[in-house]
């Protein structure tokens, strides 16, 4: 090859090289070390007298950063309020009124604007609260790649149709997972969030009364755990607000309580149920169920994962000044 087509060439490589890392390099962990310092442990201070006041947020706030990114991508769209004309994200039945813990984000980013004005993304705010809370509940951390920008479309149809719902199968589950970025593994990982927090009873009553025509129970449900649910969830109950703990021996502790109960027919809705349905999830979940630190390590690769999923860098997108609005 000539000198001219070599150097032509290596300039060609180099040009790609450049692309790739600056694609690779759209999110990075201590983004905001030299813009704004104080991001990271602001929004633990909040998460933290959030939990100190209400153990229950933690969860709330692990839930909203997957519900976020399964809609549109991490992009803080499911903080948007509803308008007259839009129903926005967390009005979606998906949503409302089971995600719990908007007042520590929007506290968290009052506090932030305060000391560095249009710096901090509310969707990076999601992504560091969800890692505390996993902290607090006594599970591994892990460093947060920041850099998201924030979306300015919310809507409560996309919540719906992207959301995958308590009554899916696994292969509906898989194929959710699927579309965003996230192996079937790294489904039955996730799904194991469900440790902690608590379910409205309209999630799983389906599953203790009138399940299909000749059956009033699903006989995949443990019939003791059936009972103790009927007790909490009464049939023809009109309360909306009437819950109970998805893993009731530990629902503050982020331990794998959850694969134990998925092992004794014990998981609260029927996709919890699906992982049993085939010989790879069963296996993955008897892992877990031995090996706590297992699971937990494996947790932190997959929430670092799916934060990735549909980010908004660079110049797409805007930092919002209030979570709650579009600029």
């Amino acid at each position: 090859m000539s000198p001219k087509k070599l150097t032509c060439a290596c300039l060609a490589f180099f040009l790609v090289s450049c692309q790739f890392i600056r694609l690779e390099a759209q999110l990075e962990v201590g983004y905001y070390d030299t813009s704004c310092g104080m991001a990271e442990s602001i929004v633990k201070d909040e998460v933290r007298e959030g939990f100190m006041r209400d153990s229950g947020l933690a969860a709330g706030l692990v839930r909203m950063h997957f519900h976020d990114c399964f809609v549109r991508g991490c992009d803080g769209s499911v903080l948007i309020d509803s308008t007259p004309s839009n129903t926005a994200e967390k009005d979606a039945p998906p949503n409302s009124p089971s995600l719990r813990g908007f007042e520590i984000i929007d506290n968290a980013k009052a506090r932030l604007e305060s000391v560095c004005q249009g710096i901090v993304s509310c969707a990076d705010i999601i992504a560091f609260a969800a890692r505390d809370s996993t902290v607090l509940t006594r599970g591994l951390g892990w460093d947060v790649p920041a850099g998201r920008r924030d979306g300015r479309v919310s809507l409560a149809s996309e919540a719906s149709a992207n959301l995958p719902g308590p009554r899916f199968n696994l292969n509906q589950l898989t194929q959710s997972f699927a579309g965003k970025g996230l192996t079937q593994e790294e489904m039955v990982t996730l799904s194991g969030a469900h440790t902690i927090g608590r379910s409205h009873c309209t999630s799983f009553s389906a599953r203790l009364f009138g399940f299909n025509t000749t059956l009033g129970q699903d006989p995949t449900l443990d019939a003791s755990y059936a009972d103790q649910l009927r007790q909490q969830c009464p049939q023809g109950n009109t309360n909306p607000n009437l819950v109970v703990p998805m893993d009731p021996s530990s629902p503050t502790l982020m331990d794998t309580g959850y694969y134990m109960d998925v092992q004794a027919n014990q998981g609260l809705f029927t996709s919890d149920q699906a992982l049993l349905t085939d010989a790879a999830t069963v296996n993955q979940v008897s892992q877990y169920a031995m090996n706590t630190f297992l699971w937990q390590s494996k947790f932190a690769d997959a929430m670092v994962k799916m934060g990735y999923t549909g980010v908004l860098t660079g110049d797409d997108g805007e930092i919002r000044t209030d979570c709650r609005k579009i600029n």
